[in-house]
């Protein structure tokens, strides 16, 4: 089977995605993407996508992680996913598509993509930490000299405890550096392993470093990959509105491989 495949990235969270409007690409086995998604045989990515069809939306995404389950929401695969729908042929001044957490808008400004979130209903306290769904599960951590954790040992060990082992959860490491900028580092289940940048993960980070400020918010969100934004309206109940994950999204290339 040969394979015309598309490679994405979003502050270095990169991905393998695949025009299936066809359905060509839509009974690819689990070994099948986790191969395509291994960085030393197939083409290497942190997740691979589907765009899909979908009727009454600008398209569909699926989305899988590395290991080559299919998973929760991915933010920076999101934004990736509708710079490559917009390269695809399909231009609209806003998008609107449907994943596995519900419907999202996004909108393409030059060089940065914005993606809308699920709102969020809570941040409940885990110990001195926090654990939030952001459309997909998240462990937030701060810790005050975030280049020197051990993100990949630390995470690890909370995200294959008791607690976390069965159905998995990202830990995210966060350093407030002022009023409206945070650093973020993340292990992300499915890849077990710190990424570059994590979308939702981010996006937690954001609401839990900032959960006391009501009203309207934009915070600076520092990743190595890179650098996002996170907006987002906090109701006086202590849900969130009008969540934003904007920042760059571009093509690295394309090509074909054959399974």
């Amino acid at each position: 089977m040969k394979i015309h495949f598309y490679k994405y990235q979003g502050t270095g969270n990169d991905f393998v995605i695949l025009d299936n409007r066809e359905g060509a690409y839509s009974n690819l086995t689990r070994e099948q993407i986790h191969f395509l998604c291994d960085r030393r045989f197939g083409i290497g990515a942190d997740g691979l996508m589907l765009l899909n069809l979908k009727t009454g939306y600008d398209f569909e995404m699926k989305y899988y992680n590395a290991d080559g389950r299919q998973s929760s929401m991915c933010g920076n695969g999101g934004r990736c996913l509708v710079k490559f729908a917009s390269h695809m042929g399909i231009v609209k001044d806003r998008y609107c598509f449907i994943a596995v957490d519900g419907e999202h808008e996004a909108d393409i400004d030059g060089d940065i993509i914005s993606l809308k979130m699920k709102d969020v209903d809570a941040v409940d306290p885990y110990g001195v930490d926090a654990i939030l769904n952001t459309g997909s599960p998240h462990y937030v951590k701060i810790v005050g000299n975030l280049m020197d954790t051990d993100v990949f040992q630390k995470g690890k060990e909370i995200r294959y405890s008791n607690a976390f082992e069965k159905e998995g959860i990202n830990v995210n490491f966060v350093q407030v550096k002022d009023d409206d900028e945070i650093s973020v580092r993340t292990y992300e289940r499915g890849v077990e392993d710190e990424t570059l940048s994590c979308g939702t993960g981010v996006t937690a980070s954001a609401l839990v470093c900032y959960h006391n400020e009501a009203g309207f918010n934009n915070v600076i969100v520092n990743t190595r990959g890179g650098q996002l934004t996170v907006e987002f309206d906090r109701i006086d109940d202590g849900t969130y509105s009008n969540i934003w994950l904007c920042g760059p999204a571009e093509k690295v290339y394309e090509g074909e491989i054959v399974l």
